[in-house]
């Protein structure tokens, strides 16, 4: 089954079931999604309400080797003791639902992933964010998606590097080469 979705130059959004051929047209987009998940007798989610002013909502993941799940041994005390914001879930592998204050959600992140390798001595070597067709928006705009891609990337630069026998200075050599301020 294909569900498609258009967004029109008036501002309404476009669905349509492939498969039936049913066509919805409306100017709220969550809308058109929950009758095309109905029309296609699939369970329909609402989006959860915006986070508050200055704070951030974002799914940390530890994705070791495969071979550990969520009752591994090692999250136990973060499944008891998640950092303040956070949840534990089980996303076939450790993972943390958290809504946490930053200045930007980069920060909100790295302060996160700080307390959780600190307080339990793990680290968290994934970000899971929500494809979306504007997955890399103009360079002027700091959206949530685009920090939240450059945060995923980092965290599994850094998982994948120690894993290969770099370190830090190996990384941060290679991100001063690119000149980034």
């Amino acid at each position: 089954m294909t569900l498609q979705f258009l967004r029109n130059a008036d501002g309404t959004v476009t669905g349509r079931n492939e498969t039936n051929g049913f066509t919805v047209t409306h100017a709220d987009e969550e809308e058109v999604k929950r009758q095309l998940y109905e029309d296609a007798g699939w369970e329909y989610t609402p989006p959860p309400p915006p986070v508050p002013p200055g704070h951030h909502r974002f799914l940390l993941t530890h994705e070791e080797d495969g071979s550990c799940g969520f009752e591994d041994e090692r999250y136990a005390g973060l499944r008891a003791r998640p950092p303040e914001g956070c949840l534990p879930a089980d996303h076939g592998h450790f993972a943390l639902e958290c809504e946490r204050p930053g200045k930007t959600l980069l920060d909100a992140v790295a302060a996160t992933v700080a307390e959780i390798r600190r307080d339990h001595g793990l680290v968290m070597n994934g970000l899971r964010v929500a494809e979306r067709p504007e997955e890399w928006p103009d360079a002027e705009v700091r959206s949530s998606d685009a920090a939240a891609r450059v945060a995923h990337l980092v965290l599994t630069a850094a998982h994948r590097s120690r894993r290969l026998g770099y370190g830090r200075k190996e990384l941060v050599r290679l991100l001063d080469a690119t000149g980034i301020e």
